[in-house]
C-alpha cells in the first residue's frame, strides 16, 4: 500500500490484514504506557480543512504511540487562509520530506487529487460527500468484535448490515458499502427517497424506505447523523417527522434481534435519527467505534510507513 484513498483500494487481504493487525494495536490502548516504536523517525502531518474531533484525535494519538513525530494543520493556521493553492501547499510541506499525509477536505476527490501531487503517502480522512475509509474499517473491526462477543459466527458473508439516514450527504455509507462488498456483508440502505443517494440503484445494494420492515432481519443496524449543515433544502418536513419514520426510537429497540448491535459513526443528533435508549442500549457499539478508530488508524499508518523506506 502507498496510499488510502478509498475503501475500494484495498483487496479483501489487504482489508483483513488490518484489522487484525489493529486488534494487536488494540491492546496498546490497555497498557500503562502507550508506545510503540514503530514509526520512529516518520513524520506524518495531519491537514483537516474541516472540522473534526473523532478523527483528528484519533488519528494523532496512533501517531504519537507509534513514535511518529506528528503536526497538526488546519485551514485557518495554514497559508491557504491566506489565499496559497492546495497544491502549492502541498508541494511546499511534501519537499519538506514529510512521509505520510492524513488529509480531510470538504471537497470530494480532492484527496485523491492531492496524493498526485505528492511523494509522500496520503490518507483519506474524509473529502467531501465522498468517502472515509478509516471511519468504514473502523466500523468493520467493531462489527467483527460484536459478532465474537455475541457469539455468532465471525466472519462477514451473509451479515445483514442496514445503514440508515441521511445517506445523500454520508461519505461513511459510501466506503462502508464499497468495504463490505470487499467482505462479504450484505448491506441494505434505509432512507426517506429525497435522502438517497443519486444513482443508488447501482450501488448494488438493497434500498428501502420502511426501517421497521428492515430491523428484525438485521444483524448490524447504523444509523448516520442527519447532516444540516450540509442540507440546502427541505430534505424532510421537520426532525419529529423524520425521527418517527426513520429514528431508532425506544419503541423500535423491541424490532431487533437480541444478538444485533447498534452502531453510529457520530457525532450523534439525539432524538433525531436516535434515541437515548438506542444510544445507551446494552448493545450499542458507539464508544467501542470511537476505541476501534485509534488502533485501525494504527494498524492503517503502520501498513502504510512500517515498511523500510516508506512511500519515499
Amino acid at each position: 500500500m502507498r496510499h488510502l484513498l478509498s475503501a475500494a483500494d484495498l483487496s479483501r487481504r489487504e482489508a483483513l490484514s488490518i484489522l487484525d493487525m489493529a486488534e494487536e494495536m488494540h491492546e496498546v490502548q490497555r497498557r500503562p504506557i502507550k508506545k510503540l516504536p514503530a514509526l520512529r523517525g516518520r513524520t506524518i502531518i495531519n491537514m483537516f480543512f474541516e472540522d473534526s474531533t473523532r478523527t483528528r484525535t484519533s488519528f494523532e494519538i496512533a501517531g504519537k504511540w507509534m513514535s511518529a513525530d506528528t503536526i497538526n494543520v488546519s485551514a485557518k493556521g495554514s497559508s491557504v487562509s491566506k489565499g496559497e493553492s492546495l497544491r502549492d501547499t502541498m508541494l511546499t510541506l511534501d519537499s519538506m520530506g514529510v512521509d505520510c499525509f492524513v488529509i480531510r477536505h470538504g471537497s470530494s476527490g480532492a484527496v485523491a487529487q492531492a496524493a498526485n501531487w505528492v511523494k509522500a503517502s496520503v490518507v483519506n480522512a474524509g473529502d467531501g460527500q465522498h468517502e472515509h475509509p478509516t471511519q468504514a474499517l473502523l466500523d468493520a473491526y467493531a462489527m467483527r468484535q460484536h459478532f465474537r462477543q455475541a457469539r455468532v459466527r465471525e466472519g462477514f458473508e451473509g451479515k445483514r448490515i442496514a445503514i440508515v439516514g441521511d445517506l445523500l450527504h454520508s461519505r461513511v455509507v459510501r466506503s462502508n458499502v464499497l468495504l463490505q462488498r470487499t467482505l462479504g456483508g450484505q448491506v441494505t440502505l434505509v432512507a426517506p427517497p429525497t435522502l438517497l443517494p443519486t444513482g443508488v440503484e447501482q450501488w448494488g445494494v438493497a434500498v428501502s424506505h420502511d426501517l421497521d420492515a428492515v430491523l428484525p432481519r438485521a444483524d448490524i443496524v447504523m444509523m448516520l447523523r442527519v447532516q444540516r449543515e450540509r442540507m440546502s433544502g427541505g430534505f424532510f418536513p421537520t426532525a419529529r417527522e423524520y425521527s418517527a419514520g426513520y429514528g431508532l426510537t425506544a419503541e423500535r429497540l423491541g424490532l431487533l434481534k437480541p444478538e444485533a448491535a447498534i452502531m453510529h459513526p457520530g457525532p450523534m443528533n439525539r432524538g433525531v435519527e436516535i434515541s437515548s435508549e438506542a444510544a445507551d442500549a446494552a448493545n450499542s457499539r458507539v464508544l467501542d467505534q470511537v476505541s476501534a478508530g485509534v488502533a485501525v488508524r494504527m494498524s492503517v499508518l503502520y501498513h502504510l510507513l512500517g515498511g523500510e523506506g516508506g512511500a519515499r
